[in-house]
């Protein structure tokens, strides 16, 4: 990151763009629109993305990891929760697979997509990516424990028929995820910070993959020792930040319709709505990890990428727990078989790259084959 980036001038683009994307979803907001203005909503949507990246680095440059990391998947995450109650508030029977199917693709582009991506380019980068074990490994412990309780458990209970909990049970699995993530939450940010920082650039040669993390220096790039931006540039950049995530995640819904009609002409399954919507949504967690990644700091990325699944579930599920209470209709949580299998499949793949705490080109490899398989499969079921 540059000195410049940390300035963040009110003239820059990284300014002008969220507040553009964000008129744009206030003029578009409930409307049917044409095909030019479809357009212009996806271009805004491109820019907000950008340039939420841009802010996110910002204010992580100035508080440092894990929280950097922190402040942008739970930002993205509050406000796609806010998104998926909206439009089950909205779809009535149609939406009643539209929180797990949103979760779980969620989980299937953060644990590979992201870390695939990630892995790919660190091992690019230095040969082999380094991180720290302990770390990851405790965040792809809540991540497996969280998909299982909401995701899977819901398939084989028997209170109620069909995928679903019974009101009883989706309370526990609410209080339970929330329980999860608040207590993740404090061990990557109090008891065991250093455990999620980034590993020195130096122990890639030496094989070492000891919790010993870096500092904020450690392992970047040039970006990483510039001068941290000011107070009021990093509150700038945070409003920004929330701004561009809102835009985002509106222009998002704005041109769903476009998608859901392009599906539709296409015959494809329906699902292919939420999976396209969830990539949209995770672009800027997708983009800020890549980077991190490119200035040798592969435990930012997967601090960006778990975190963002653990965020994803613990702060869904109880959302969708509340908002059940006057929300009509079904509510259908349980994975059918062929998700289940990947879902199985993601987990023993991510134990096996994080237990060494070092990775090579395979397994970034084998993370994006895995991401390219679900999304197959979501397409030709």
């Amino acid at each position: 990151m540059s000195t410049a980036t940390c300035k963040s001038p009110l003239t820059d683009w990284t300014v002008i763009v969220p507040v553009v994307a964000l008129i744009a979803l206030i003029l578009s907001w409930g409307r049917e629109l044409p095909g030019f203005a479809v357009a212009l909503v996806a271009l805004c949507l491109a820019g907000a993305v950008l340039a939420a990246v841009h802010h996110a680095e910002v204010v992580a440059h100035r508080v440092g990891e894990p929280f950097g990391s922190l402040v942008l998947a739970v930002a993205v995450t509050v406000i796609e929760v806010a998104l998926i109650v909206t439009l089950m508030a909205d779809g009535g029977d149609k939406t009643a697979s539209l929180a797990r199917d949103t979760v779980f693709a969620a989980v299937m582009i953060t644990c590979n997509g992201i870390v695939g991506l990630s892995l790919l380019v660190g091992a690019l980068r230095n040969r082999v990516a380094v991180f720290n074990a302990e770390g990851s490994g405790a965040a792809l412990a809540t991540v497996a424990t969280l998909a299982v309780l909401s995701l899977v458990l819901p398939t084989f209970t028997t209170s109620k028929p069909g995928p679903e909990f019974s009101t009883a049970q989706l309370t526990f699995a609410a209080v339970a995820s929330l329980a999860l993530y608040g207590l993740f939450i404090a061990v990557q940010t109090v008891r065991h910070r250093d455990y999620f920082l980034p590993v020195a650039t130096g122990a890639a040669a030496s094989g070492g993959t000891g919790a010993t993390g870096g500092g904020e220096g450690d392992g970047g790039g040039d970006g990483d020792h510039a001068e941290p931006p000011t107070v009021r540039a990093t509150l700038i950049s945070l409003g920004l930040l929330l701004v561009a995530l809102v835009a985002v995640v509106g222009d998002a819904k704005s041109v769903s319709p476009a998608i859901e009609a392009g599906v539709a002409k296409a015959g494809l399954p329906n699902a292919v709505v939420g999976v396209i919507i969830a990539l949209l949504v995770l672009a800027p967690e997708t983009l800020a990890a890549v980077n991190a990644a490119r200035r040798d700091r592969v435990q930012t990325s997967l601090n960006l990428g778990y975190g963002s699944a653990i965020a994803s579930i613990g702060l869904t599920i109880p959302a969708i727990a509340l908002a059940s209470i006057w929300l009509s209709g079904p509510l259908l949580l349980g994975l059918g078989p062929i998700h289940m299998v990947l879902l199985a499949l993601t987990v023993v793949v991510s134990a096996l790259t994080i237990a060494p705490g070092r990775a090579t080109l395979l397994q970034g490899g084998v993370h994006l084959v895995v991401l390219a398989a679900y999304l197959f499969l979501a397409v030709s079921p």
